[in-house]
């Protein structure tokens, strides 16, 4: 069997200007303040002898190597991406950072939802990314238009309540 494996699609490298604050904060908050606390315990548990045996050490180790891979991603992302200012000229209309209120054809249930770059999604806020299906499907909707979204649950039918930008 292979190990071959195709290319994952690439997430489209836009985002808020919140957003793009936030995650060259993280990098910043990674690369001069965990990093180097992080060094720092790596090097006093190396300091106590067998490396083999050594819990701590290893523990460090591991975390190191999940730090410097976040900061190696950020580092590549952050330079992609570009910054989506303001809001377009006509705000009936679904377009990237729009919140959406949506209701669902067949339930008549309402969700409210924002659509943000793939790096700043986050379901608990009802954000969802730009590459979803559901923010695919209700780009370029307006108010009152119907569309059909396939989700992971199947087809589904929903309806524009509300667009706000």
């Amino acid at each position: 069997m292979s190990r071959w494996r195709p290319p994952s699609p690439s997430s489209t490298a836009i985002i808020t200007r919140d957003g793009f604050e936030k995650l060259k904060s993280e990098l910043d908050h990674l690369w001069h303040t965990l990093r180097p606390e992080v060094v720092k315990a790596l090097a006093a548990a190396a300091a106590e002898g067998d490396r083999s045996e050594n819990a701590e050490y290893t523990y460090r180790k591991k975390q190191l190597g999940e730090i410097d891979r976040r900061v190696r991603y950020l580092s590549k992302r952050i330079p992609s991406l570009k910054v989506a200012e303001g809001a377009p000229a006509n705000r009936d209309t679904v377009f990237f950072g729009a919140s959406i209120e949506l209701e669902n054809v067949d339930s008549g249930e309402s969700v409210l939802y924002r659509i943000v770059g793939p790096d700043e999604t986050d379901a608990r806020q009802g954000w969802i990314s730009i590459d979803s299906p559901l923010a695919r499907a209700a780009l370029k909707k307006h108010v009152d238009d119907e569309f059909d979204a396939e989700l992971p649950g199947g087809r589904t039918r929903f309806v524009i309540v509300a667009v706000s930008y």
